[in-house]
């Protein structure tokens, strides 16, 4: 039952109701906030713990909530004290007591806007805003731990990627290009696809070689498995007696395709549809490829090799994938046009460049209307057999002649799975089986 039946039913007064939410939901957020400070006073001094951040936020809501039936005076007056209680901190921080940090004071200040927005009757807003921020706080270790194995050079590219972006996202028009193409929904999927392939390049250039260049292979294919085929074949021929590693390597980088083309497709068409029509034949060509790897992954090498792959979050892979989406989107579109579904497939053929890129592409003509969810799942698929097909090609190009013999079958086999689930699960859509 809603608080508005709640207040017609019983008679409860509407400011009062209002009051207790809002005082509900700040108490929650600076509880939430402050516990995760209030641990570090084991190991550290700490200047702001549960008590400090709890009634921060309840003086950012409380004093927007009478900001109405008072002036606004008083959150003029709450907003420049918070202010400088926070300078007050970093002053004890980096002077009194001679370290460096800013973070408590920031943290503080933070938690007294999230108490604002409640207090204007925000709720999931400020209270994911929270969790996110505790999350970060929490994790401060791995977050300084991954910046450390940053090179100047990636974070050079990912501010020029940031700056482009920032500058080229409110000069494009807000009319789709062809009826078909919208230039700022295409930025923000570029930015998207981008930055979860930039965490897993995190995670890759964290892990080294720890995880060794087989499941290297794993997080590789996450950003790009187009150059982790190629990083671990260009490995394959220094160093012919780690083929068996590669091999499960590019095994792996086929797994991991299949998982970031299925989330690609969630960001793009947010209703899932579009996913949960590709999952039954990249469930069975991923356990194919589970199983190849499972038997042969005994045979695997310790080796301390490490891949070598470009940052996802620069200019040129960026542009390259923002180029080639926008291409397929408008080609799909066309070719539905014209040609029906049939064209739509045909598109297919650009997995050989990226099946990411058609995923993308299809996904969004599927949340537009412009062509069916299945046949933007079936075009995906496609594309990402054709990606598998590639591999042996990449690896003939750039690897040894032993990689290229130990990989050529199982690579045809997953495509001969993946291509006879599609059939089938295609004809069960449309109900030729059963009939």
């Amino acid at each position: 039952m809603q608080t508005v039946d709640l207040i017609n039913q019983f008679g409860f007064d509407p400011f009062l109701v209002g009051f207790f939410e809002k005082l509900g939901v700040s108490l929650m957020i600076g509880i939430l906030i402050g516990i995760e400070r209030e641990h570090w006073r084991t190991s550290k001094k700490i200047y702001a713990g549960v008590r400090t951040f709890t009634i921060t936020c309840l003086i950012g809501m409380l004093a927007t909530f009478m900001q109405p039936y008072v002036s606004f005076d008083i959150l003029l007056i709450t907003t420049v004290f918070m202010v400088f209680s926070c300078i007050l901190i970093v002053y004890a921080v980096n002077v009194v007591y001679g370290r460096s940090g800013l973070t408590s004071a920031i943290a503080l200040f933070f938690t007294y806007l999230l108490g604002v927005l409640v207090g204007i009757g925000m709720f999931l807003v400020p209270i994911v805003s929270a969790v996110v921020l505790t999350f970060v706080l929490i994790e401060k270790k791995p977050l300084h731990s991954l910046a450390e194995h940053l090179s100047e050079g990636d974070i050079a590219g990912a501010l020029k990627f940031l700056a482009v972006v920032f500058a080229l996202y409110p000069l494009v028009p807000s009319e789709p290009l062809y009826d078909v193409l919208y230039l700022k929904s295409a930025i923000l999927i570029v930015v998207l696809v981008s930055s979860i392939s930039f965490v897993n390049y995190l995670s890759l250039k964290k892990m080294g070689s720890k995880g060794g260049i087989a499941y290297s292979g794993l997080l590789g294919g996450l950003v790009s498995s187009e150059a982790t085929i190629v990083a671990l074949a260009n490995i394959s021929r220094r160093r012919v007696h780690l083929t068996e590693n590669v091999y499960i390597g590019s095994m792996l980088a086929v797994i991991s395709m299949f998982i970031r083309d299925v989330v690609i497709a969630v960001i793009v068409d947010t209703s899932g549809k579009t996913a949960l029509l590709m999952l039954p034949p990249f469930l069975l060509m991923g356990f194919i490829t589970i199983m190849l790897v499972l038997f042969e992954r005994q045979k695997m090498e310790v080796t301390e090799e490490t891949l070598e792959i470009g940052s996802p979050f620069a200019l040129g892979p960026a542009f390259k994938f923002g180029l080639v989406f926008s291409l397929f989107l408008l080609l799909a579109n066309t070719a539905n046009t014209f040609a029906g579904p049939v064209g739509t497939y045909a598109t297919a053929l650009g997995g050989i460049v990226s099946s990411a890129a058609v995923t993308a592409s299809v996904a969004s003509l599927a949340l537009g209307g412009n062509i069916s969810y299945q046949t933007a799942a079936e075009t995906a698929v496609m594309a990402s057999i054709i990606s598998t097909l590639t591999k042996p090609v990449f690896i003939k190009v750039t690897g040894s002649k032993e990689l290229f013999s130990r990989s050529l079958r199982p690579f045809i086999l997953i495509v001969i799975i993946g291509s006879l689930a599609l059939i089938v699960w295609s004809m069960l859509q449309h109900g030729l089986i059963l009939r």
